[in-house]
């Protein structure tokens, strides 16, 4: 290796002083970490790929919202439980406005990011019936959240949906739900770190199930309407959002506020349930919690221990964005679009040095340019080529480590600004000189 930008010994002592073994079971803050670690040592700025990290600024209409929030005085006040009655209405509206889904306030309940209200359904979810305590993901996904399911001590499973798109789906989900032990399905839409979105087939199986077994879908939508490959911004018309909530009452949903809005600093997700789950009871929910009802139980039980709800600015700030939203004064995706068009430039960098899209069709439509993709090169193991990244100034996470089981990386386009772009093109020229194919 001719190239390098930062030398073999180094990051092998990097590594060791972070605890990293192998890069393939990696978490992202450990990536985080070395690559600071690295950056201080050399004075050289890496390429950022291994964190999801909105990389454009906040929307004006929440801080502002905000700011005059706290000049009125509000973080005088503990913030109610259930969250701002307005914030409950306004996203009300969004959901019918962008989803076309009818939701009632009572069932949205604002949380400390979506990180939270995953934390929280799982709780839940998992102690509804007796015997019905495993979480199936739908992979590759947001490895955090097994971690959750650790902590609270509750079984999971997954699978990679690589093998199983289309109809295929349906007979690898029965083959889990058979089993009788399945209490909730996770997966985000679109997905983190495939960038793969289901198709309304693949929901509508999701959905059938889910209501033919009775079990409950957590779909995670993070990056909410960020499909760009057709315009979903616009309030009360078609395209909507894609979502399992078309095709069964058995779901909750979570929305964030972080890359849809660059809200991510001030943690402020939505978890909405169903107007058919929020008051549904379930016996064994009240062995646990000494609560049956399920939204009750989530709101009065879970978010009131954890967190005694969440901070009190940030509400006006989601409130604001969405009445701007809804009114049709704010695009939702005049900024984020952006990320598209990065995504764009930055795998035809990859592509053109050899690298090719591991996850590259949603049927048979090419993948979305978007806030993800995932790269692999010929001959090289998702840890090696991580490894090797890493010499050459940029940082990424392996597949393996959200729970794939193809060979590759994680490569997320938010911090790298088109200022980044020629930098990682020479960056990547030199790795190609150093790594000719065959």
């Amino acid at each position: 290796m001719q190239n390098n930008l930062i030398q073999p010994g180094l990051i092998e002592e990097t590594l060791t002083q972070c605890g990293i073994s192998s890069l393939d079971n990696a978490s992202i803050r450990d990536i985080v970490k070395a690559v600071n670690l690295l950056e201080q040592a050399t004075g050289e700025k890496f390429i950022r790929m291994e964190m999801g990290v909105p990389g454009l600024p906040p929307s004006r209409t929440g801080t502002e919202a905000e700011i005059h929030a706290l000049e009125q005085g509000v973080a005088q006040f503990y913030p109610m439980l259930e969250g701002y009655p307005l914030l409950a209405r306004e996203a009300s509206r969004f959901i019918k406005n962008f989803m076309d889904i009818d939701i009632q306030p009572q069932g949205i309940i604002p949380t400390v990011g979506a990180m939270q209200a995953s934390y929280t359904a799982f709780m839940a979810l998992t102690e509804c019936r007796r015997g019905k305590d495993t979480v199936l993901f739908i992979d590759p996904g947001f490895p955090v959240q097994k971690t959750q399911l650790e902590v609270i001590g509750k079984p999971y499973i997954a699978f990679d949906i690589y093998e199983y798109r289309g109809e295929k789906l349906e007979a690898k989900l029965r083959e889990y739900l058979d089993q009788g032990n399945i209490a909730t399905i996770v997966y985000s839409n679109p997905n983190n770190p495939s960038w793969v979105c289901l198709t309304e087939q693949e929901l509508q199986i999701i959905g059938k199930l889910a209501t033919e077994y009775d079990i409950i879908i957590l779909e995670d939508l993070a990056y909410f309407a960020m499909d760009f490959r057709q315009d979903l911004s616009e309030p009360g018309k078609p395209p909507f959002q894609p979502t399992v909530a078309k095709y069964t009452d058995n779901y909750i949903f979570m929305i964030s506020s972080s890359k849809l809005f660059s809200y991510a600093g001030q943690r402020l997700g939505l978890l909405c349930i169903s107007d058919a789950l929020f008051h549904k009871k379930y016996e064994h929910l009240k062995e646990r919690y000494k609560s049956e009802e399920l939204g009750y139980t989530i709101t009065y039980k879970l978010i009131y221990t954890q967190t005694s709800g969440t901070a009190h600015s940030p509400q006006y700030a989601l409130t604001a964005i969405l009445k701007a939203a809804n009114k049709g004064q704010l695009n939702i995706l005049s900024t984020t679009r952006e990320y598209g068009t990065r995504a764009e430039k930055i795998k035809k960098i990859f592509k053109e040095a050899g690298f090719r899209i591991v996850y590259e069709k949603d049927g048979k439509e090419d993948i979305a340019d978007g806030f993800y993709f995932t790269m692999i090169y010929p001959g090289y193991t998702g840890g090696e080529l991580a490894k090797e990244l890493l010499h050459y100034g940029i940082s990424s996470i392996t597949l393996q480590g959200c729970g794939s089981s193809r060979a590759g990386l994680r490569m997320c386009v938010s911090q790298i600004g088109m200022d980044k772009i020629k930098i990682l093109q020479k960056r990547i020229d030199k790795f190609k000189q150093d790594h000719p194919q065959t």
